[in-house]
């Protein structure tokens, strides 16, 4: 099924890290003991999503992704009373320091013995070094949809990581959590790959990916 594959492209947000645990926990450390870090990641994800989905209708021009978390964090450092430019700086950077799912590391590793392993995220640039280098994410590429001025869905940010692997899509294998940045990938061409994450958007039954697993250690066996 995967004999022709060149190229692994790995979601980052969510499929390799764990997003919602990280922003909980720098959230906590800012907020203190008391407060409800719940709630305030609430507030987090919900303006990331309001703000991305204003962008991609064209409401609002383009802003990176760490544009929107500054904003993001301003906002949770308001609703938890959280005062001092450094700990707001703190919190705006916490998607540097995302906690890999256990599995991560060595899946990557394993599948760059075999394939050229890049991964695709609505992250800068910057983010993507410095969180790959915490999380030990050792990939050939980091491709930033910062790069095309959108974000996933999008298809010009596929197209980003199907130029990257030589241009045909059909070749480049798309691994991710979510269902809806796979049928974006689908959507160019790209091979599909759903991998089981807590926090992840399940496949429904009309998706027609090109394999499910339970975990990286399962996709590694069944690639290489």
């Amino acid at each position: 099924m995967f004999r022709d594959i060149t190229t692994v492209v790995f979601d980052v947000l969510g499929t390799l890290v764990d997003e919602p645990r990280g922003l909980r926990t720098a959230i906590a450390e800012v907020g203190g003991p008391g407060c409800d870090s719940e709630e305030l990641l609430g507030i987090w994800q919900g303006h990331i999503e309001r703000e991305q989905a204003r962008i991609a209708r064209g409401v609002r021009d383009y802003a990176d992704t760490e544009t929107l978390d500054r904003e993001a964090a301003l906002r949770v450092g308001a609703a938890a009373g959280v005062e001092g430019q450094a700990r707001i700086d703190r919190l705006a950077s916490a998607a540097e320091r995302l906690p890999p799912w256990d599995d991560s590391a060595d899946g990557v590793a394993r599948l760059a013995q075999r394939f050229r392993v890049l991964g695709l995220s609505n992250a800068t640039t910057k983010t993507l070094h410095r969180l790959g280098a915490h999380a030990g994410l050792e990939w050939d590429l980091a491709l930033s949809a910062d790069a095309v001025r959108a974000y996933k869905p999008a298809p010009e940010v596929y197209a980003l990581a199907v130029e990257a692997a030589g241009g045909d899509p059909s070749r480049v294998l798309m691994v991710a959590a979510h269902a809806w940045d796979l049928r974006g990938a689908q959507a160019v061409g790209m091979r599909t790959v759903y991998v089981r994450r807590p926090v992840g958007d399940p496949p429904t039954p009309s998706d027609t990916f090109d394999g499910r697993f339970d975990g990286l250690q399962q996709l590694a066996d069944a690639l290489i």
